[in-house]
């Protein structure tokens, strides 16, 4: 790795975050903005004023900057800096974001899947140090994953895999909003928490959920109620948590992974997930696999994304 320092960008579904990073794997400062809700052209316009407020933050000037990474929503082909179609940005498609924000900055851009970017923040500076194979998973507003293999990120053919979210673990449940049926998504991400969690309402189980009128039902409001000791809350939690085992059994099994970190919102509930989770994939793994498979939490809460993305910049081994 080079020692000029790089520009990590994390757009996510409400907020996206910009850090610039060092070698070493350090925020050095960091920047929050609500995720403009604009035309590809707009929206780096924005990103490119975040980054010159960013510069300003750190004392840095442009030409000290080796390069700018971006963990986007997919899908995405990380090789041509495409973004094809994300859900969470509206009118997005077949974005050439790469392009769009070397000419807006000056800068060599790079583009990554943000929850491939997150793997390798994991791997560089959190909870993964050491681990040479292993899976993330990010489990908030949706669920995604990220593969490393023999310390390198592994893609697929086109760019795709590492979509845990998109795997089916319930053939006849929910629709997706990917529009299929019974992903683990539409069953263990925080609306399916939310929503599970209002039918039980709806059922009349005896729950202090939405006990005041004007309650806002959220996977966080379950969480809060499930840590209280609410045993509503509690089973909808282990519910979620017992498909994200389901889930990771079949990898684990699958994969055989020395170490499998969990991050996202949903995850900050500790034991309440990672409970289940393990009980899971004790109980559905080949013994040796699961055995080998330390289940860990992430270690770099929202930094995650920031520094990974930095990661695809040093990764290219300076430019």
């Amino acid at each position: 790795m080079g020692e000029q320092a790089v520009i990590g960008i994390d757009i996510g579904g409400t907020k996206t975050l910009s850090a610039v990073v060092d070698p070493q794997g350090r925020v050095q400062a960091r920047r929050r903005i609500e995720t403009p809700q604009r035309e590809p052209e707009a929206f780096v316009a924005v990103l490119g004023e975040e980054l010159n407020g960013l510069l300003r933050a750190a004392g840095l000037q442009r030409e000290e900057i080796l390069g700018v990474g971006v963990g986007a929503p997919g899908p995405l082909d990380p090789r041509t800096g495409v973004v094809f179609e994300p859900p969470n940005l509206a009118g997005w498609r077949d974005v050439p974001l790469r392009d769009l924000l070397g000419r807006a900055t000056g800068m060599a851009a790079f583009v990554e899947n943000d929850a491939n970017a997150a793997a390798l923040g994991e791997a560089w500076v959190g909870a993964g140090v050491g681990a040479r194979d292993l899976i993330y998973v990010t489990v908030s507003t949706g669920i995604g994953g990220g593969l490393i293999f023999n310390g390198e990120l592994y893609h697929g053919v086109s760019g795709y895999a590492g979509e845990i979210g998109h795997m089916t673990v319930e053939p006849d449940g929910p629709i997706c909003s990917c529009g299929r049926r019974g992903h683990l998504e539409a069953v263990a991400a925080g609306p399916a928490i939310a929503r599970m969690a209002a039918e039980a309402v709806r059922a009349g189980r005896h729950t202090h959920l939405c006990a005041r009128p004007g309650d806002v039902l959220t996977a966080e409001a379950v969480a809060e109620a499930a840590r209280a000791g609410d045993a509503v809350a509690r089973e909808v939690y282990e519910r979620a948590a017992r498909y994200i085992g389901l889930a990771l059994a079949s990898l684990v099994n699958v994969l055989n992974p020395e170490m499998v970190i969990i991050g996202g919102g949903v995850s900050k509930v500790g034991d309440l997930l990672f409970g289940p989770v393990r009980a899971v994939v004790r109980e559905r793994a080949y013994g040796r696999a699961a055995d080998a498979a330390k289940i860990v939490p992430a270690a770099l809460g929202d930094d995650a994304g920031v520094i990974g993305a930095a990661a695809v910049v040093y990764r290219q081994g300076a430019l």
